[in-house]
């Protein structure tokens, strides 16, 4: 299984260096990722986890994103990062994505499900419930029905009922892709979170979507997130004590298992970067540039 990093649109939330830890100051906006991935298989096509923001998110965001969101994270809205446009630069058409597994349901992690319109999305079961309730006023902000048009080819799954995957449980095996995509139910920042596990060959990539937001989160010893982010998941949780014991467990298999396991976040800019081989603010592409390139 080939994997590509696509970096589906930044978000710029206000705070700078408070925010991402990179910023020269705290007064400017700092810079996030959308990490998507996209997986190229043998038998089921391409598998596209995530999808970031949209095109009709990049050219209609008042109709399609709520203004709270807009004013905070300031997505840069550039068509050339979308999912759809990248996985075209790479050589491939948008019908060729046959399967998309959402880590959870918030605006910019699936905006772009529009573009794909051949594509069965998969997702876990309390999450399309938590979103089409959308019972609080912050949940009508970050659920935006504007972006489902999909719906009908949801697939929804529940916690268990498939092996066990290095201690988490797992959903049962997803229908039309292969045992080495696992849906892994890590509940807290929102109610039907998930993590996405990839066998790459040599070890498993565990995109782990919300469930933390910074790398040095899963320091094993002296765990560190910036005050920004630490006030943003706060604001964005669910259920605070899941959250806490899924990023502590996440700890623990990066500790455990760093030989068979490599996990990522989806708003990181040093994991993205380290990963994909290139500049965040860089579109992926057939001949694109590298990092080790553009350091020479």
């Amino acid at each position: 299984m080939r994997l590509h990093h696509l970096n589906c649109i930044s978000t710029c939330p206000l705070g700078g260096h408070l925010m991402d830890g990179r910023a020269d100051c705290l007064l400017c906006r700092g810079r996030l990722c959308c990490h998507c991935i996209l997986a190229e298989t043998p038998a089921s096509g391409l598998v596209l986890v995530d999808t970031g923001f949209g095109l009709r998110d990049v050219h209609e965001p008042r109709t399609r994103l709520s203004a709270f969101f807009l004013a905070m994270v300031k997505p840069e809205l550039r068509e050339e990062m979308t999912a759809r446009r990248q996985i075209e630069a790479l050589g491939f058409k948008a019908e060729d994505v046959r399967h998309i597994v959402l880590t959870h349901l918030d605006f910019d992690h699936a905006g772009g499900l529009d573009d794909f319109p051949q594509a069965t999305v998969h997702l876990m079961e309390t999450e399309r419930d938590a979103a089409l309730a959308r019972p609080t006023w912050l949940d009508r902000q970050r659920f935006r029905p504007q972006q489902w048009s999909s719906r009908p080819r949801w697939k929804v799954y529940r916690a268990g009922g498939g092996d066990r995957w290095f201690g988490f449980a797992r959903a049962r095996p997803l229908e039309g892709l292969p045992d080495d995509i696992a849906l892994i139910p890590l509940t807290g920042h929102t109610l039907g979170h998930a993590g996405v596990a990839l066998d790459g060959g040599e070890r498993w990539l565990l995109q782990a979507g919300d469930a933390y937001f910074y790398h040095e989160e899963m320091h094993p010893d002296a765990p560190h997130c910036t005050p920004g982010l630490r006030f943003y998941q706060w604001l964005m949780e669910k259920d605070r004590r899941a959250r806490f014991d899924n990023q502590r467990r996440l700890r623990e298999l990066c500790r455990d298992h760093a030989e068979a396991v490599e996990v990522c976040c989806g708003h990181d800019l040093t994991e993205f970067e380290r990963l994909a081989g290139r500049n965040a603010a860089w579109p992926a592409s057939a001949r694109g540039p590298r990092l080790a390139a553009a350091a020479g």
